[in-house]
């Protein structure tokens, strides 16, 4: 889940959180736990905006997550 939620990440530039359900077919809840710990491995980082959070993976992390998904 962690690898297709980065896909998508790489494929928009940006994603918001409510955005992530469907294509990853998970609960928001599910989403939230996954992109805490991404975020927490500093691979991703969120924006707020508004009320909600935008995610978009670190500049210094796009070379090692396209290695990670093979691109």
């Amino acid at each position: 889940m962690r690898l297709r939620l980065l896909s998508i990440l790489d494929e928009r530039g940006a994603a918001c959180s409510c955005d992530l359900e469907a294509p990853l077919g998970k609960s928001q809840p599910t989403i939230s736990h996954h992109t805490k710990v991404l975020a927490e491995a500093g691979l991703i980082v969120a924006e707020r905006r508004g009320r909600w959070t935008w995610w978009s993976i670190r500049p210094e992390s796009v070379a090692t997550v396209r290695v990670a998904l093979g691109s």
